[in-house]
């Protein structure tokens, strides 16, 4: 009796811990992207998660919500499809050098904007770009500027596309791996910032990380380095993070590695608040999709739509992780 008594208790632990079904799974995310205050706060808004071979839920949460194939500004989700760019046209051999203008690293945080009709290059030798000068003050410290990938782009022969023309060199680059249909544009010729997609799409490119098609899926969090001035001061410069948290960088991507909050997830949220993200064990992608202009010249990170999206985003891949509804 003694010996059944501990294995009784032994499996308890165990069965706590079972992997939840796959109903439980989507009913979980389906209600915490509807009633969890974070998420409530966030709509409306289109999400999706998936694996590597196919979307398993979605849906869309408040009045007024975005489908799945409604096309929005990503803002700097971008940024993750340029390094994927990168790596596909290294063939998964990173140079130093871009290393560290993917790291945003490379001492160009002049940048600020560009117009419509600019090319690449004329965009970054503008004059309120700083003619494309680089800042010996950051240089070798993480400063979150598109400087790093416009001047980047310049280097790797891009300089004189513009909006069409970059988004055919991207397209050239992934189509392989995502398909020779796969849509993505630019509104404006910036790697960084410019890119103007649907979830549908997007997912494509999620999906590409997670079954290995795309160079960039074995560069995943690799060589990440730290982005928070408050507890690295001489490895950073600013941070769109709220400074309650400190997350990392690794190649055109975060890693949502904060020891108090984080679960190691890859990701690259957008001002407008588009939020892709692939889990940390690369089993499931996730996408909260809208576009707010609302909110962005606040003076509070934590209340920016990029950070609304997060929180919402983080609370469902918890819910879809354990199978529980977040409130």
């Amino acid at each position: 009796m003694h010996r059944l008594a501990l294995t009784a208790v032994a499996l308890v632990p165990l069965l706590a811990h079972a992997e939840p079904t796959p109903l439980q799974r989507a009913t979980a995310a389906r209600l915490t992207a509807e009633k969890s205050a974070a998420c409530v706060a966030a709509q409306p808004f289109y999400w999706e998660l998936g694996n590597a071979t196919q979307p398993l839920a979605g849906g869309k949460a408040g009045d007024n919500a975005p489908d799945r194939g409604t096309e929005m500004a990503i803002a700097s989700a971008s940024k993750w499809l340029y390094g994927a760019f990168v790596a596909e046209r290294r063939q998964g051999q990173l140079t130093a050098e871009d290393v560290k203008f993917l790291h945003f690293q490379s001492g160009y945080t002049y940048y600020h904007v560009c117009r419509r009709d600019q090319s690449v290059a004329a965009c970054q030798d503008s004059l309120i770009n700083g003619r494309g000068r680089k800042n010996p003050a950051t240089e070798n410290r993480f400063d979150y500027n598109g400087g790093h990938m416009q001047q980047h782009a310049v280097l790797m022969g891009l300089g004189s596309f513009g909006p069409d023309g970059l988004a055919l060199a991207v397209k050239q680059a992934l189509a392989p791996a995502l398909g020779f249909d796969w849509q993505l544009s630019y509104s404006q010729a910036m790697p960084a910032g410019g890119g103007v997609t649907s979830a549908a799409e997007y997912s494509r490119f999620l999906r590409g990380l997670l079954d290995g098609r795309l160079q960039l899926s074995r560069l995943l969090g690799t060589q990440a380095v730290c982005t928070n001035p408050q507890t690295c001061p001489n490895e950073a410069v600013k941070t769109p993070i709220p400074s309650t948290e400190s997350w990392h960088y690794s190649i055109g991507h975060w890693v949502e590695d904060d020891p108090n909050v984080g679960d190691g997830a890859f990701s690259s949220p957008g001002a407008f608040g588009f939020y892709p993200w692939v889990s940390a064990d690369k089993r499931f992608y996730g996408i909260v999709a809208r576009e707010q202009r609302n909110g962005l010249l606040g003076g509070d990170t934590s209340e920016k739509p990029a950070a609304a999206s997060v929180a919402c985003g983080r609370e469902i891949r918890a819910a879809w992780m354990d199978g529980e509804p977040r409130r």
